[in-house]
């Protein structure tokens, strides 16, 4: 009877273990985005390389960490991820490990976090740079804004760091993050992230976007909805020569019988000041401007069969040959997108419910979820650019299945027509265009049961005990 090889071999495992799972090929468009060099020189420059001579190596850990957040199901589990390392080490003829999932675990933990954002930041810029004019709306680089929440396991550890919804009962609840991300609308990315818990001072989605400012450059469009729309938020966020598109806030009232009349629905007006925040310092609200010089923009959004809608939209860009009111409104309409693209890694990604039982490793799986999907957005992008297309003209399921499908065979190299598979691959999701459906109504309800079980009102210590008396 066969058996298996034990014999320990020299590892040679590097880097492209993962680019090669992305259809990294030379030539591509985007090809030079994360090659298997520069994931090295970010961990090597922060010192996060670890298990270079063990199974576990950096390189591996990372490598089945994004294929466990790809996945669904039983493939979530780490010892899943444990047979995709002992699949991958048995192809490239090294020692596999025991199934024991223990050694993964403590090696996943050794991530580095700060590493992991790096990439998944890199991958976003780097991206945003090559995009091409046709992506870009008249040709600046839009950001969409938008926050989401997320709960995780219930522990005494995230319980701490991240407390439960206060109207929740002490034990029933679960440990909820709040989040605010930076998107990209030409390429869908995700720029960047800030995290905090769900209650408590400055930590609304607010405070969380004020220390993402950094991440905006010269000539940037910011949209956002009206929860952002303040005098401070848009004074900060123009600074250094950006952009802002918001809908009014519904505490301001507007009247478009005053200002500088631009056209019908369309003026010039001017904000003042308000008196200094607590949040901000006197020295930040000294290089506060006392007034700001706004455009508001009123249009009609009409939907058959619906009552028409009218908007007012707030912006700094306020030229109005160069941008135009419909111009104006198609952008704001394309703030819709972020959510959308929440959706997907909340539900594709499964980022709704985090599995992990501490803080820190919370914060390695949603870094390490951010940057599969950044990944999965990239070979996106690679093929609407080869075939001539937009990447949110394409679906982002279909991407994620055809990669994992893949997964195994490009990062062993055992695939043959490697050339062949990349390019059926790249014209699959170049064909799988999502659906345009405008004025689409559904109603949120589901048609199948899922299950009968009652929803918890009482801690489980306290159910178990019910039990056992009965």
């Amino acid at each position: 009877m066969a058996s298996l090889s034990t014999q320990r071999m020299p590892f040679k495992n590097n880097f492209s273990v993962i680019a090669d799972s992305l259809l990294q090929e030379p030539g591509l468009p985007f090809a030079s985005v994360l090659e298997a060099e520069s994931i090295e020189r970010v961990f090597r420059e922060d010192g996060a390389l670890f298990g270079q001579a063990d199974v576990f190596s950096t390189q591996l850990v990372l490598w089945a960490f994004l294929a466990q957040t790809l996945r669904d199901g039983k493939g979530v589990a780490c010892s899943a991820a444990v047979a995709d390392i002992s699949t991958y080490l048995l192809q490239t003829g090294q020692r596999p490990p025991c199934g024991d999932t223990g050694d993964y675990c403590r090696a996943r933990a050794k991530l580095k976090p700060t590493s992991v954002q790096h990439l998944t930041r890199r991958v976003s810029w780097e991206m945003e740079d090559q995009a091409p004019d046709s992506w870009l709306w008249k040709g600046r680089h839009a950001k969409l804004i938008d926050g989401f929440t997320f709960t995780m396991p219930d522990t005494p550890a995230n319980q701490e760091r991240y407390p439960q919804n206060p109207a929740q009962r002490p034990g029933v609840g679960l440990p909820i993050a709040r989040v605010c991300a930076v998107d990209s609308l030409a390429t869908a990315c995700v720029c960047d992230l800030a995290v905090g818990p769900y209650e408590g001072k400055e930590t609304g989605e607010g405070a969380l976007l004020r220390s993402l400012l950094d991440t905006f450059e010269k000539d940037d469009v910011i949209v956002f909805d009206r929860y952002f729309c303040s005098f401070m938020m848009l004074a900060l966020l123009s600074q250094g020569g950006r952009h802002v598109c918001t809908r009014l806030h519904q505490c301001r009232r507007t009247d478009f019988r005053r200002g500088r009349r631009l056209g019908p629905g369309d003026h010039l007006i001017t904000w003042s000041r308000p008196k200094k925040p607590a949040w901000m310092s006197q020295e930040q609200y000294d290089q506060i401007p006392e007034t700001l010089t706004l455009r508001e923009v009123k249009f009609h959004v009409t939907v058959p069969g619906r009552r028409t809608r009218i908007l007012t939209i707030v912006t700094t860009l306020t030229d109005p040959k160069a941008y135009s009111k419909e111009d104006l409104a198609e952008l704001y309409g394309f703030r819709w997108n972020v959510e959308l693209d929440i959706r997907q890694i909340k539900q594709t990604l499964h980022l709704d419910h985090v599995r992990c039982k501490t803080p820190a490793m919370v914060h390695r799986e949603l870094w390490v979820t951010l940057l599969a999907y950044n990944l999965i957005r990239k070979v996106i992008a690679t093929a609407a650019a080869v075939h001539k297309k937009r990447p949110r003209q394409l679906g982002f399921t279909l991407a994620c299945q055809s990669l994992l499908a893949s997964w195994m065979l490009l990062a062993t190299g055992s695939c043959r027509e490697v050339q062949a598979l990349r390019a059926m691959v790249l014209a699959r999701l170049a064909a799988n265009e999502v659906a345009d459906r405008p004025g689409r109504i559904e109603p949120r309800v589901l048609k199948r049961r899922r299950h009968r079980y009652p929803l918890m009102q009482r801690p489980r210590d306290q159910l178990r005990a019910h039990l056992q008396k009965t």
